[in-house]
């Protein structure tokens, strides 16, 4: 029996990374490859953007640019990945937890409001699945107070919320280019700068505080330590990989659509029998195809389904653990209000696998395992 894992990571071709390696003579941060994935994105998101090492670094870069202080108290979800937290945490900001939607698993913009107290710096929202969040509303609570609006958008390239590209819809966006992501470099990440403003001071952050990048486009003659920073820079290698992904970008997106769509239908019977749930997409978003989830009864229905799965020879994954419950999140941070959605969505949600490369057969003998474990049941 043939194993389908959660993921396989898409693959370059040989040939074509070779030749992207073959005339390389720069292989440190910001050099030719660099320069093009930039392009690319600028053209992409009408926004100015920074590679980085990481999704995680991008997002530590936002801290370090509003100027986070010991104190100031970060508005995000509960479900959300370590390091949407840990980049605020780690400037000594105090996190506030917020519930989520149960149909989007999205922050609950209508509570968003409640939360907020003067010590508030910034309302960090996450486009969980690369589903974007109501982001007008939001939008509109952080102008009313003068908070700084971030997007986690990991999970979110090739996704738009009101025609608009997830990541260019707050003060900053970010970006994930992890194996797991949709397109990759092994590691990597974005920073997406809308305001303006910030670009200047996002440079110098990235370049270990320095005005480096100045002075390599010859607009000083020295550059020196202007203000704290480290190294965010991805090496070459990283960004001759990502770029021919971008280049086939439109072409991934949509076979992954295609493996989502036919699971939608594939298990639609056993949500309109109520047996589970389906993911949901707002009327005023397009998503990426970046996962496939469904909802079960219960935990325990959960952990028969997953075993069941891997029996079968398929390998499901859930999602994270609310960091609210978490060792570090509960002395962090707090939750504001009651949990309602975070913990108990949590628990019913799972994954499964959805890459560039699954075929439609093996599409095809998952939802048959799906149906047959809630037939045997």
């Amino acid at each position: 029996m043939n194993v389908i894992p959660f993921n396989i990571p898409f693959k370059v071709e040989p040939d074509k990374f070779a030749l992207c390696l073959k005339d390389m003579l720069k292989f440190s941060g910001d050099g030719p490859w660099t320069s093009k994935c930039h392009s690319w994105f600028r053209d992409k998101l009408k926004s100015e953007v920074l590679l980085t090492t990481s999704c995680t670094h991008a997002l530590e870069m936002m801290a370090i640019l509003i100027d986070v202080k010991p104190g100031d108290e970060i508005i995000m979800p509960s479900y959300t990945f370590v390091s949407t937290a840990n980049a605020f945490s780690m400037r000594g900001a105090n996190i506030v937890f917020v519930d989520i939607r149960p149909d989007t698993m999205n922050i609950n913009e209508k509570l968003i409001e409640a939360a907020i107290t003067e010590k508030t710096k910034a309302v960090v929202v996450v486009h969980y699945a690369g589903v974007a969040c109501e982001i007008n509303i939001i939008k509109s609570i952080a102008d009313k107070y003068n908070l700084y609006l971030l997007e986690d958008a990991a999970q979110g390239m090739m996704s738009t919320y009101e025609g608009r590209p997830l990541g260019t819809l707050g003060h900053l966006g970010a970006y994930s280019f992890h194996e797991t992501k949709n397109y990759h470099c092994g590691e990597g990440g974005l920073l997406i700068i809308n305001d303006k403003s910030l670009f200047k001071d996002a440079e110098i952050i990235r370049e270990k505080g320095t005005n480096r990048s100045s002075f390599f486009r010859g607009e000083i003659d020295k550059y020196t330590w202007q203000k704290l920073g480290s190294s965010y820079l991805p090496s070459e290698l990283n960004a001759a990989y990502l770029y021919p992904q971008l280049e086939n970008a439109n072409h991934i997106n949509d076979v992954r659509l295609l493996v989502w769509k036919m699971y939608y239908e594939g298990l639609k019977p056993l949500a309109d029998k109520g047996l589970l749930e389906l993911p949901v997409v707002p009327e005023n978003c397009t998503h990426n195809a970046h996962m496939f989830f469904i909802k079960l009864k219960d935990l325990s229905e959960r952990t028969d389904f997953v075993e069941f799965l891997k029996s079968s020879g398929i390998n499901p994954m859930f999602h994270y653990i609310p960091l609210h419950t978490s060792p570090a999140g509960s002395k962090l941070g707090k939750f504001s209000g009651i949990d309602v959605f975070t913990t108990n969505e949590s628990e019913r949600l799972v994954r499964l696998p959805l890459f560039y490369g699954l075929t439609k057969i093996e599409v095809e003998r998952i939802i048959k395992q799906v149906n047959y474990f809630f037939n045997q049941a």
